[in-house]
């Protein structure tokens, strides 16, 4: 299968030829027909398998060819114009049209907007005219734009981008209400709306923003002007996710790649179980033993490691431990700025840091694909968060290692995890840092497959009575 045959113009194909891409993947291959077809889309796959490809090429084709679409009737009616007055008239409905917002692609975070907005402008390099949030432009031939709209950065340089008018946003939720309430933008035009990593979005609290959003569009009359498809897209849905599109989205198609929750099979699961206090030196004994054995076959450092922390001291802690080990390690949390984010993550992204420490914030928005090695130092609160977790390596077909640290005292998080999977994670002792059973604390209830069932249902029944 090619993407010629999915029904993408050939624009976009050799755009992708260009980047090396020949074949769609399984969620493209099924989600770009649906949505050139103008159904709304539910579509869940797993990390790195071109979920943001698979909505961004559709919606950038349709924009393409509306605008064509309507130059070409305005330049009709222009050739048909009797006098000044009328020219005047249609070349001002043009320029209206052009700064008309077509799409709006919501994110959880501001990491991931950055993200996809970056990902947009690769796949339309020769379509859109990219403005950022410090109104910086890149020309191309078509004037199309994509606008990064989030917080932490000047509203003012934001408003005078929109103002200027674009075709593409992408948003984090806060802050493109922000824009509404000042009457910066209008979305009376929008043809899609696209909700990225919409079960994220839930667990973070954007319940009421995405609805006062969703509320504040347009209802699109059927005929002339076709209804606004919607579109939710994620690696995981929970019962949040399809309670939220049974309201929003119209008849959507359900699209899931995989079985439910499953995580890449290409990438390796581990669990060490080793003491807290020795958590830290584990990390560095890991890190150490990797890059003495790609020194050995390479005679360089490539790899790089992403360790995820539950709190931002836990991972500044981590960050000065290792960095005393001297380990290049920088850190990645909601209590630095937005400036110095961006900064570690294209140090990251180019692999002038070897180790990233992060919250749960870096999960949904680090893209890259040759990125090793996973560690989870604690283990997340929410087991839909193990999947994302790891879900940053075994990118696009690449193998990739997670590892994860334990102790008893994680034991029901484990648990939560394992059935959530639907499968159980052996643990293991790494040589040297076996842990001391001697203060190890015995569980005292069931951890089989069935006993694990039964708690989730219990958990379960006691949240609906809650």
């Amino acid at each position: 299968m090619s993407f010629s045959s999915i029904g993408l113009m050939p624009e976009l194909v050799s755009r992708l030829s260009t980047l090396g891409y020949t074949d769609p993947t399984p969620i493209q291959s099924l989600a770009v027909p649906a949505i050139l077809a103008g159904q709304d889309v539910m579509g869940k796959a797993q990390t790195g398998t071109g979920k943001t490809a698979a909505f961004t090429l559709p919606i950038l084709q349709h924009l393409v060819s509306a605008r064509q679409a309507f130059e070409k009737s305005v330049d009709n009616s222009s050739d048909n114009s009797a006098n000044n007055s009328v020219s005047h008239s249609v070349n001002g409905e043009c320029q209206k049209k052009k700064q008309a917002v077509g799409a709006l692609i919501l994110t959880p975070t501001r990491e991931l907007a950055i993200q996809v907005h970056k990902s947009v402008n690769t796949y339309a390099q020769d379509l859109l005219l990219s403005r950022v949030e410090g109104g910086a432009e890149q020309q191309s031939g078509s004037g199309f734009c994509c606008a990064l709209i989030y917080g932490g950065v000047s509203i003012d340089k934001q408003a005078a981008v929109l103002a200027q008018g674009c075709d593409i946003i992408v948003a984090t939720p806060g802050r493109l209400l922000d824009h509404l309430s000042r009457g910066n933008l209008s979305l009376n035009t929008l043809d899609f709306l696209v909700l990225d990593e919409a079960d994220r979005m839930l667990d973070l609290g954007f319940k009421d923003d995405i609805n006062s959003i969703l509320k504040a569009l347009p209802k699109r009359a059927s005929g002339i002007n076709k209804k606004r498809q919607t579109l939710f897209f994620s690696a995981t849905f929970n019962p949040s996710v399809f309670n939220l599109s049974q309201k929003w989205l119209n008849k959507p198609t359900l699209i899931e790649m995989d079985e439910k929750n499953r995580v890449a099979s290409q990438v390796e699961q581990i669990v060490y179980q080793v003491d807290s206090d020795k958590k830290t030196a584990v990390i560095c004994h890991l890190i150490n033993k990797d890059r003495r054995h790609i020194e050995a076959v390479h005679s360089s450092l490539e790899s790089q490691v992403l360790i995820f922390c539950r709190k931002r001291q836990g991972v500044d802690q981590l960050v000065q431990a290792l960095q005393t080990q001297g380990i290049e390690a920088q850190a990645l949390h909601g209590d630095l700025s937005q400036s110095v984010r961006e900064q570690v993550l294209t140090q990251f992204k180019q692999a002038d840091v070897q180790v990233l420490v992060a919250t749960d914030v870096a999960a949904r928005g680090l893209d890259i694909e040759t990125l090793n090695t996973v560690i989870n130092y604690e283990l997340p609160f929410k087991a839909e968060d193990y999947v994302h977790r790891i879900g940053r390596t075994g990118r696009a077909g690449n193998s990739g290692k997670a590892i994860t640290l334990y102790n008893e005292e994680d034991a029901l998080l484990l648990e939560q995890i394992e059935t959530l999977l639907d499968t159980r994670l052996p643990q293991q002792w790494l040589t040297g840092f076996e842990p001391d059973l001697t203060k190890s604390t015995p569980v005292d209830y069931k951890n089989t497959k069935s006993a694990q069932k039964k708690r989730a249902r219990r958990r379960a029944l006691n949240h609906r009575k809650r």
